[in-house]
């Protein structure tokens, strides 16, 4: 029990620190806002601290349930990273007077939700991920409606809770079956029933299982609330949703893929593959037309959960490591981009989320526009910057497991979603200056836009040996 007890360290130093946070936001009311919010974060660096020890190599805990290994300590690293940032960029999007001020639940509710997050990369058992899940889910729902006050978000908490409520059906309907004709809810002794012999029984509970998971992912066809809700809920909200659930979602979806459906991998592969070639085609198309920028950047995320998928569809160690990799870059640039439209606000200090209010950003904020810029190319893929990287990681991890045609449609399909991240670029640079945004970046939000800039950009190239090493090795933990 001790031992299980340590190697579940990260979540119970999560969930120990949302509950002691809770209780001071009972007492200290709003008052606490900034004492949480700040103590949220050293709980999130406890919490990667303690993957240090048995959570980050220590096996299976729990009898198999939960598996601490080096994947989930990977993956965690990128969720409490993405949950932090989240945290510290609130402050000043939630001070604008609309009395929707942020209040101490905030940052409790993103520890809940970041505590979910390890249960769902960690899982070993059906039971775990769908536990894990929701709690994420759960939190993520009032995070979404967090602006009471605001139509919007109340609008794209509700439509999240529904969608999110049919999902977690198709996903305990695949639950069910899989358990029904397998006998059991352990990944290992789930990966023996598959490795027995074709079940029809088994088979359409691997369908309904990957159903909902794509949902979590937002993967086509299961992408239908995205848009809107990243559009509707607040900024920073939506910059977590982009980063931390994504990861989550994904990895938990390679851990399934590999370490309980593995001897299923021709039955799986179909589905990944379907879902990432509509995933890319479908969210570069739909981004075209986009004239809100939050929007745009939802649409791209489901293109690049496509890319995700081609990594994963390849089945291998190295197509894992080109997964993990990819979702470094990803969150890197997707922590970037949002917080240059958290600077977007008009002279009385309101969001502007239209990419017309974009034009002639370079001449008012040189910076923030060659930031935005930087970004933008990367997410096209555009070599020498990191994105370029990631798309051959995952797009030469395919070409090696011998799925060539995925990575030929994958690779003609990116130079749609090209077009939409240099009209961005366009805008701010060859445009009729539009009006100049107001107030500058707080220091913290000005060091995530810089760091995340330098990191994509060339210089981040000094990194590429040792992450290749970090994600190899954390691939390797499922074979």
């Amino acid at each position: 029990m001790n031992a299980s007890l340590l190697m579940t360290l990260p979540e119970l130093v999560l969930a120990a620190g949302a509950i002691a946070l809770m209780l001071v936001s009972a007492w200290g009311g709003q008052g606490s806002t900034r004492l949480v919010s700040w103590a949220s974060v050293a709980v999130l660096i406890g919490a990667g601290l303690a993957l240090l020890g048995p959570a980050s190599k220590g096996g299976a805990a729990f009898e198999g349930l939960y598996r601490a290994d080096a994947f989930a300590a990977y993956a965690k690293v990128l969720i409490y990273v993405a949950s932090a940032v989240a945290i510290l960029i609130a402050p000043r999007f939630f001070a604008q007077g609309r009395g929707d001020d942020l209040r101490p639940e905030y940052p409790v509710l993103i520890l809940l939700s970041a505590a979910g997050m390890g249960m769902m990369v960690s899982a070993g058992d059906l039971l775990t991920l769908y536990v894990g899940l929701e709690l994420q889910s759960l939190a993520a729902y009032v995070l979404a409606s967090f602006m009471r006050r605001d139509t919007r978000s109340a609008e794209a908490g509700l439509k999240y809770f529904v969608l999110g409520a049919l999902a977690s059906g198709i996903l305990l309907y695949g639950i069910s079956l899989v358990y029904g004709f397998s006998g059991t809810t352990l990944f290992s002794s789930i990966a023996t029933a598959y490795g027995a012999g074709h079940s029809l029984g088994l088979t359409f509970g691997l369908v309904f299982v990957f159903a909902g998971l794509a949902f979590k992912m937002s993967a086509v066809p299961f992408h239908m609330w995205t848009p809107d809700v990243y559009e509707g809920a607040p900024t920073p909200v939506t910059t977590f949703f982009a980063s931390a659930p994504k990861v989550a979602a994904v990895a938990l979806a390679v851990r399934v893929a590999i370490e309980a459906m593995g001897p299923a991998t021709d039955q799986w592969r179909q589905i990944v593959i379907f879902a990432s070639l509509a995933s890319i085609i479908f969210g570069a198309v739909a981004a075209i037309g986009q004239t809100n920028v939050k929007r745009l950047l939802a649409y791209s995320s489901i293109n690049n959960v496509g890319f995700l998928l081609v990594g994963l569809a390849a089945g291998t160690q190295e197509g894992v490591a080109s997964v993990l990799f990819y979702l470094t870059v990803y969150v890197v640039m997707t922590l970037g981009s949002f917080v240059v439209v958290l600077q977007m606000k008009d002279a009385e200090g309101e969001p502007v989320e239209t990419l017309a209010s974009l034009a002639g950003l370079s001449r008012a904020r040189p910076g923030l526009a060659l930031a935005m810029a930087i970004f933008m190319f990367s997410l096209a893929g555009i070599p020498p910057l990191l994105g370029f990287n990631a798309k051959l990681a995952v797009f030469t991890a395919a070409v090696n497991a011998g799925l060539y045609p995925l990575a030929v449609v994958g690779f003609v399909a990116s130079v749609i979603g090209a077009y939409y991240y240099l009209r961005v670029i366009k805008v701010m640079y060859f445009d009729e200056p539009a009006e100049a945004y107001s107030g500058r970046a707080t220091p913290v939000e000005s060091a995530v836009i810089a760091v995340s800039a330098v990191f994509v950009s060339p210089v981040g190239w000094l990194l590429l040996a040792p992450l290749g090493v970090a994600t190899m090795f954390a691939a390797k933990a499922l074979f």
